[in-house]
C-alpha cells in the first residue's frame, strides 16, 4: 500500500490584528500586496487575514480602484 503523507500547516494569522494596520483605500502600496498580477484579490486561505479584515480590505481594494490608485486588470 501506498503510504500518504498528511500535510500539515502552520495557521496564519491575521496581519492586520497583530501588528494593529488600518486598513486605508489610500495606502495603494498594501493594496497591491493583497492583489494577484491579474488583478483579482486574494482569498483569506492564501493572505491569512481574518473574515472582518478581509471584508474591509476588499472594500478599500475596489475604492480604490474606482479612484484609479490600484488597476482594475493587468495591462496588456
Amino acid at each position: 500500500m501506498a503510504m500518504i503523507k498528511k500535510r500539515f500547516q502552520n495557521k496564519k494569522v491575521c496581519r492586520f490584528c497583530t501588528d494593529k494596520i488600518d486598513i486605508d483605500y489610500k495606502d495603494a502600496r498594501l493594496m497591491r500586496q493583497f492583489i494577484t498580477e491579474r488583478g483579482k484579490i486574494m482569498p483569506r486561505r492564501v493572505t491569512g487575514t481574518c473574515a472582518k479584515h478581509q471584508r474591509h480590505l476588499a472594500i478599500a481594494i475596489k475604492t480604490a480602484r474606482v479612484i484609479a490608485l490600484v488597476p482594475f486588470s493587468a495591462g496588456q
